[in-house]
């Protein structure tokens, strides 16, 4: 018997960094996908297969000595076989770029807990979305779930720490050009650095902080009316914000002049000091933004809005 799913990747549309402290943040997953299939063996094992490796272990390993990747796959396995008599073979297949801020072990989480569960019973999303939260701790420790969350419901939400997740029921019609910088970095120690930032500067910090949330309400009118030029006034300012706090560097700046020729707007998205940019477009000027940045042989594709969230089949 198999069981198969898949879910989206996410892009941080506004917010990051300052919804640490209280700031609402946007995200909306994206149509890049994560898929996997699940499939019981007879054999006692935990086998995992993808395209950045493999592993293979008997059940009950303690979480903390398997350095891998791939973990969170291995966690829910052996959490969801407990008294099931039965071994696991998992084959994960992404069109999500690793380690850029785009969801990747996110949609993982969700599509590894869906794929998993579901072999023995009728999981529902909040269950799976309980389980890959769970799965995604086994790396980054303090997850907030907003990835996880968006990943597994589609769409476009709104997150904060006091009040958590809820769905933005908006379908405005643009496109999001990504282009990777190449450039490797730790969100961990960005959001130190954040952190720096705000105590060296605590009466700068609060005014960009009162600035920021006045910027996600016009943000959320604005997705109502699908009005996509005026959401690209915003994305600008908001990456004026993350200048100022630190996280951007001399080629995310001509990544962004790069993109703006043609754009609506063009912001890091994720934590910043590399990964992607997104330069917001329309059907008008989304090949010639495309194209803009192939000349200058950066990495980029385009995406729209998922809608669908987690998909099991």
């Amino acid at each position: 018997m198999k069981s198969k799913a898949s879910a989206p990747g996410k892009v941080i549309l506004f917010g990051e960094h300052f919804v640490v402290y209280g700031v609402k943040a946007i995200l909306c997953s994206i149509n890049k996908r994560v898929t996997v299939t699940a499939e019981k063996i007879k054999e006692d094992k935990i086998l995992v297969k993808s395209n950045i490796g493999n592993l293979e272990l008997e059940a009950n390993k303690n979480i903390s000595e398997i350095n891998s990747p791939l973990k969170p796959f291995y966690y829910l396995a052996n959490k969801i076989i407990q008294n099931k008599n039965t071994g696991i073979i998992i084959t994960v297949e992404s069109e999500i770029p690793l380690g850029v801020g785009l969801g990747s072990s996110s949609a993982c989480c969700v599509a590894g807990a869906a794929a998993i569960s579901r072999l023995f019973s009728n999981t529902t999303k909040d269950e799976i979305l309980e389980l890959a939260i769970e799965a995604e701790k086994t790396i980054f420790q303090n997850t907030s779930g907003a990835d996880c969350t968006v990943c597994t419901f589609g769409g476009i939400m709104e997150y904060d720490k006091e009040n958590g997740f809820s769905k933005i029921n908006s379908e405005p019609d643009f496109h999001l050009v990504i282009a990777n910088s190449n450039i490797e970095h730790s969100t961990e120690v960005i959001v130190k650095d954040v952190k720096s930032f705000k105590e060296n500067n605590e009466d700068e910090f609060s005014k960009l902080c009162k600035e920021e949330t006045k910027l996600i309400e016009d943000v959320l009118e604005l997705l109502k009316e699908n009005k996509i030029k005026e959401l690209g006034e915003k994305v600008n300012q908001n990456q004026k914000y993350l200048e100022t706090i630190g996280i951007s560097n001399q080629k995310i700046r001509e990544m962004i002049q790069i993109g703006i020729k043609s754009s609506y707007g063009v912001k890091i998205t994720g934590a910043g000091g590399g990964g992607c940019v997104f330069a917001l477009t329309d059907d008008t000027n989304l090949n010639k933004t495309i194209n803009q940045f192939r000349e200058k042989d950066y990495e980029c594709f385009s995406v729209k809005i998922d809608l669908q969230g987690l998909n099991t089949f």
